[in-house]
């Protein structure tokens, strides 16, 4: 376990957290967790969520952060603009770039890397073009703060982007912080889809950043990194062209450390404006799922889920209907069983079992539309499969008010990075991201 949480930190309750028994159970978090305490540690959790810092009890509070169920507000730290130094790796950008160092001259250190561009953009350049992660590597490593801060050209920082981030690292636990990426404001379809549902944006809830949970990575188009962290795990990965910065996330929460997500600091990514481009970008996405899965096994699947939620979503498919309720009924009043000895109410325990199903449902459809629809749509008896599993993307659509424009970059979009799913497959000769996991669990 980390160290104990710094006093001064005030906790803030995850939205899906559930206390019960006088607040002794908790129950929440991503995967969900169950948290057992006793009645003085559960008086000191309701003194943390109504407010009050951190003074004593730090092993608990850290097993709450941990767990998924709380998230922290540290408190105002000691590190500034001038512990952190601007890393902007560039390629044929150089509008990008003057953008970005124009919204970060607050910051004395600064390192540009030109990545092979056809008009040089910076002193320290490298020749040919040898990749994001190279470059990163190249301007970290002449860098001599204590936080290194990496900026993508097509990122925009909002004002005050950075402030929120430095405070995470109050914590010494914390190695690494990832702010919101958020679509940039513009006109044309790719561009409300994006603001809608942008590749890099993960959301407005804070999490603590674990593989297979609801935030299993954070991009390094904006990433904020302990120099420190950087040295002991030797960078970033260059033998990868595309999902560098997954590797390096997952390697450092397997180092022990803790890497946060805090949305309340926001920069703006730049999509790409023509179709073919934004879709090659998606497919370029989806080639680094074999890699990441030879260097992380286990990590990297199609779908994650309970045997008996395949089971049943497969009869309904099928078209056992009543088969289909009676595998999913079983299977759900099995874990208010379970959970009923621990203090929880009935109740929840279906909430979460009803979710578990219907989450699994959910990956069963994406598994379709990423990485079974060359199986699907070969056979006339299998192609109603792959309608069905559209049929969320037309929710979704229905969702968020939007047309048939957004409808078809929104299939597109899931079409586009599972070829490139296939493709790095077959390169890494691996099918692993391909497969389903069964967690022979009712709920995740």
């Amino acid at each position: 376990m980390s160290a104990p949480v710094p006093p001064g930190t005030r906790l803030v309750p995850d939205p899906s957290l559930r206390r019960a028994r006088d607040g002794q159970v908790l129950l929440g978090g991503s995967p969900v967790r169950l948290l057992r305490v006793g009645a003085r540690a559960a008086r000191l959790v309701d003194r943390w969520f109504a407010g009050e810092p951190v003074r004593e009890g730090g092993a608990l509070a850290r097993r709450l952060l941990d767990s998924g169920l709380a998230h922290p507000e540290p408190p105002a730290g000691v590190l500034g603009p001038a512990d952190v130094t601007l890393v902007v790796p560039v390629k044929d950008d150089p509008a990008g770039l003057a953008r970005v160092l124009a919204a970060t001259a607050d910051l004395p250190h600064r390192i540009v890397v030109d990545d092979g561009s056809r008009e040089p953009a910076a002193e320290l350049r490298h020749p040919v073009a040898r990749g994001p992660a190279a470059a990163r590597n190249t301007g970290w490593r002449r860098a001599r703060t204590e936080l290194v801060a990496f900026l993508d050209a097509d990122v925009l920082p909002e004002p005050g982007w950075l402030a929120p981030l430095l405070r995470q690292f109050t914590d010494p636990a914390v190695h690494a912080v990832a702010p919101r990426v958020r679509s940039a404001a513009g006109g044309g379809a790719i561009t409300c889809y994006e603001a809608d549902r942008g590749g890099l944006d993960l959301g407005a809830l804070p999490a603590g950043v674990r593989p297979m949970s609801r935030v299993g990575y954070v991009p390094s188009a904006a990433l904020v990194v302990r120099r420190a962290a950087l040295a002991e795990l030797g960078g970033f990965d260059e033998a990868l062209r595309f999902g560098e910065d997954v590797d390096l996330v997952w390697r450092i929460v397997d180092s022990g450390a803790v890497v946060r997500y805090a949305p309340g600091s926001v920069v703006r990514h730049r999509p790409r404006s023509g179709l073919q481009s934004w879709l090659r970008q998606r497919f370029d996405y989806g080639t680094s799922a074999a890699p990441l899965a030879r260097r992380h096994p286990g990590r990297l699947c199609c779908a994650r889920l309970s045997p008996w939620s395949a089971a049943s979503w497969a009869a309904l498919v099928a078209g056992r209907p009543v088969l289909a309720a009676g595998l999913a009924t079983g299977s759900a009043a099995v874990l208010p069983r379970k959970l009923r000895a621990h203090g929880v109410p009935d109740r929840e325990a279906w909430r979460l079992a009803v979710r578990g199903h219907l989450g699994a449902g959910r990956l069963l459809a994406e598994a379709v539309r990423r990485a079974w629809f060359p199986l699907a749509a070969a056979s006339r008896r299998t192609r109603p499969v792959l309608l069905l599993a559209v049929l969320p993307c037309a929710w979704e659509t229905l969702r968020a008010r939007r047309g048939p424009r957004w409808f078809a970059l929104r299939v597109l979009d899931d079409l586009a990075y599972g070829c490139g799913v296939w493709a790095g497959c077959a390169r890494e000769r691996s099918a692993a991201p391909l497969l389903p996991r069964f967690t022979g669990r009712t709920t995740r």
